[in-house]
């Protein structure tokens, strides 16, 4: 096996719907490219519904029969895309967003679906997976999308990120590189700007000056965000005018990945997600990575 197993795992969350069979793919995928095992977790409260009645030729509960039929489903279809890569199941009785951060605290990237049967993947619409992303503590991949996005075999060759307002040493930036390089894809890195109404309209004769102020705010940030990275990248910069969200959602639909970050702060329990990465989760059009950015104390 090529999967190094004393390494953290790739994890990610299975329901047996379609969503998390394509995260079950695009996990197994991204195993196979870093050398990492890919563990899948199933998380129900089973109990809660069927209290202590059990299956009468398994002893054991009737739900955590299909969880464990579902896992080993997704399981043996995760081998058979991935032969090299080491792949270990987990069936647990807990609320599937406990489980799969705490899965978090050792793993390599979390992977999820949008939707599903239950509520372990969930429509982002709902609670599940946007708490997931709000507080887990690895770097995070809400597969969205068209059924032709693949961690391994790019369709648009294009890894986009966006850049936000404290752009120096960005773990959000260093994961999209990594990814472009894993893919050999393009890495677009995109910074949005806005400037203020009261700003353009003081005097008519600086109605030009605070646009081209903001926007040279904005290339400067994205040179900054972009320094040091390798030179094997090929790495584009773009700022656009507008809302962040919007600008980033748009850039999504000719993506194979879209990468942002969420601010941690020590001082509080997990992450503070904010408009942009909760908008993206909602409406990106290609699979969203949420990687955690720490701040200091």
């Amino acid at each position: 096996m090529n999967a190094k197993s004393m390494d953290p795992p790739v994890v990610v969350g299975v329901d047996g719907s379609e969503p998390s069979l394509r995260a079950v793919d695009w996990a197994a995928d991204e195993a196979a490219v870093r050398g990492l095992p890919l563990r899948l977790v199933y998380a129900s409260l089973w109990e809660r519904y069927e209290g202590t009645q059990l299956s009468h030729d398994l002893g054991k509960p009737s739900e955590q029969v299909q969880a464990e039929d579902i896992v080993e489903t997704a399981a043996r279809r995760a081998r058979l895309r991935r032969p090299d890569v080491l792949v270990s199941t987990d069936v647990q009785a807990e609320e599937p967003e406990y489980a799969l951060v705490r899965a978090s605290r050792e793993a390599s990237l979390l992977v999820t679906g949008t939707r599903g049967r239950s509520g372990l993947a969930e429509a982002l619409l709902g609670s599940v997976s946007l708490t997931v992303a709000g507080h887990a503590h690895c770097p995070m991949i809400v597969v969205r999308g068209n059924h032709d996005n693949q961690a391994a075999s790019p369709v648009h060759g294009r890894v986009v990120v966006g850049v936000g307002e404290k752009p120096t040493g960005s773990a959000a930036v260093r994961f999209a590189v990594e990814e472009a390089r894993r893919r050999g894809a393009v890495l677009e890195a995109v910074r949005a700007w806005r400037c203020p109404a009261h700003e353009s309209t003081d005097h008519p004769l600086l109605a030009g000056e605070p646009a081209r102020l903001h926007q040279q705010q904005a290339a400067e940030a994205l040179e900054t965000a972009l320094q040091g990275i390798p030179g094997d990248i090929e790495a584009h910069r773009r700022t656009v005018e507008g809302y962040a969200r919007t600008v980033l959602e748009n850039a999504s639909r000719d993506a194979d990945l879209l990468v942002v970050g969420a601010r941690r702060s020590e001082r509080h329990f997990g992450l503070q997600l904010g408009r942009v990465a909760h908008g993206v989760l909602h409406h990106s059009a290609c699979p969203v990575a949420i990687v955690p950015e720490q701040e200091p104390v």
